[in-house]
């Protein structure tokens, strides 16, 4: 029996009040600091995700709302199909809104493991991200990838489906010196653009 797409709407403006209350004041809801994903004890590199989404005019969208997906360290989900028990100190998944002064976003968490493609071919590590925001009809989904994983990006098989290199560079997050100027915590900067010249790559799925 053939069943009817559900109507869309836009995510915005209202998105917080159900997806993250105390970022507008109200009562912290369980979703309440997502964006803390790895607990005291995981395993694997603890690191931070920070960047800023910006419109098609370059400007800061302050009411963004990210989301991300990932693999444990050792490539392994809170799923019964996943290969291996995943780590019980790592979420899978992590939401932060952009603050609302300058659309600044982080989470800390764990790099990831290598997670096999659908036909079995490795896939580089990475975190799969979505953006919400007001304006969005359907939230964008993309892809982060690791600039110190050189090797692995250059035969991840979603990567190599992107002709074009600069259009690739889209998706790798840079590594950056830790604020904290001791190299004590790993950071990684990646900023989306979801339109203009420097468009970051979105999939279709």
């Amino acid at each position: 029996m053939a069943l009817k797409e559900t109507a869309s709407q836009t995510a915005g403006p209202f998105l917080h009040i159900g997806m993250a209350p105390e970022a507008i004041g109200l009562a912290a809801g369980r979703n309440s600091r997502a964006n803390l994903m790895a607990r005291e004890g995981c395993e694997g590199e603890r690191i931070r995700i920070e960047g800023v989404a910006y419109d098609g005019l370059g400007a800061p969208m302050k009411d963004a709302l990210i989301e991300i997906w990932q693999a444990d360290a050792k490539g392994y989900f809170h799923h019964p199909a996943s290969p291996g028990t995943a780590d019980p100190q790592v979420s899978n998944w992590g939401r932060c809104a952009a603050a609302f002064e300058d659309g600044f976003w982080w989470f800390e968490t764990v790099k990831p493991g290598a997670v096999p493609a659908a036909d079995g071919s490795p896939q580089a590590p990475h975190l799969n991200l979505l953006v919400f925001a007001r304006g969005v009809n359907i939230h964008l989904v993309t892809r982060l990838y690791f600039a110190d994983e050189e090797a692995a990006n250059a035969a991840d098989p979603v990567l190599q489906r992107i002709d074009s290199p600069a259009r690739r560079t889209t998706l790798i997050a840079q590594r950056q010196t830790a604020k904290d100027g001791k190299g004590g915590q790993v950071v990684y900067r990646f900023d989306i653009r979801v339109q203009g010249d420097a468009e970051t790559v979105f999939f279709d799925c």
